[in-house]
């Protein structure tokens, strides 16, 4: 069983609502509740009694609670050993795929060479509402995230990146106008979007919101999590995209692909690193994020 379900009971409990710990956890209160229902259905019996202000565990609950604490306390000190074995030390990191493409290859040569080689390195790419959740339960040790301005980051240390500038793309065959376009000439091609929690996707459907449209006022919408698919479908002329300006820089730079934007339309989003606050004096995290901000080439946060 993932162990997310068991933090979550643990932070509902905690919490005393779905809704406060939703909020903790960077989820909608529906996926709490989810979660939970899960737990319930995997082991037969009701864990928490909602009739009340607060929620209090079952006596099912109670028993599920105790094992829970305990397994999540058994996976933290596996986690802790294996980093240590042999002397090795161990850091998880979790970004989103834009900057994942973009940036952490230079990253990871700059750490590397600047570290000795007995680091293990384990990175994923995901939506920023999940690398947030993740670093919060410790299942990464930071996370490198572009998010929207408002994403709530609270409990974490943060250290704000520039932020990363979005424009509609097109394939020149589709003869757009650039750089200023009107949102109705956008809304007669085909978008291809990314999956729900990306907040590329969140602000184009701000952006729509603001201007009384939404995503199925296009001509056509199609969702992939695949940036390679959605470059070369916009490359090929197959529809437009709404997409990070670094990420297609070299198309742009070469005439391959147009850049739009739409007046009042929001295109730009935040980017920070983020971290648990008890993990800010550990040397190697430090060592990493700085190496992120020379890849900006800002002021090193860490000393």
């Amino acid at each position: 069983m993932d162990t997310r379900y068991l933090r979550t009971l643990v932070k509902a409990v905690e919490a005393g609502s779905f809704s406060k710990a939703a909020e903790e956890l960077n989820l909608t209160q529906s996926a709490v509740s989810q979660r939970i229902k899960f737990l319930e259905e995997r082991f037969g019996h009701k864990l928490l009694d909602r009739s009340g202000s607060k929620l209090v565990l079952t006596s099912a609950g109670e028993l599920v609670m105790e094992s829970a604490q305990r397994v999540l306390a058994i996976q933290d000190t596996l986690i802790s050993d294996l980093q240590r074995l042999h002397n090795k030390q161990r850091i998880s990191l979790c970004c989103t795929p834009t900057f994942g493409t973009v940036y952490l290859a230079s990253v990871l040569n700059s750490f590397m060479l600047e570290n000795s080689t007995t680091v293990d390195l384990k990175f994923l790419f995901n939506s920023p509402d999940d690398a947030i959740e993740g670093v919060r339960n410790h299942e990464f040790d930071l996370a490198v995230i572009e998010h929207c301005c408002e994403t709530d980051l609270s409990g974490l240390m943060i250290c704000p990146l520039p932020n990363d500038k979005l424009v509609f793309v097109s394939s020149p065959s589709l003869k757009l106008p650039p750089p200023q376009i009107e949102l109705q000439t956008l809304l007669e091609m085909r978008i291809l979007t990314r999956k729900d929690g990306c907040s590329s996707k969140r602000l184009v459907c701000a952006g729509l919101e603001k201007a009384g449209k939404q995503l199925e006022d296009f001509n056509g919408v199609v969702t992939s999590d695949d940036l390679h698919l959605t470059c070369q479908t916009v490359l090929n002329g197959g529809g437009i995209s709404f997409m990070s300006k670094e990420m297609v820089k070299g198309y742009l730079e070469n005439g391959q692909m147009v850049a739009h934007e739409v007046k009042d339309f929001p295109h730009e989003r935040c980017r920070s690193v983020i971290l648990d606050k008890d993990r800010i004096e550990d040397k190697l995290l430090r060592s990493f994020v700085n190496c992120v901000f020379k890849e900006f080439k800002m002021p090193l946060p860490f000393g």
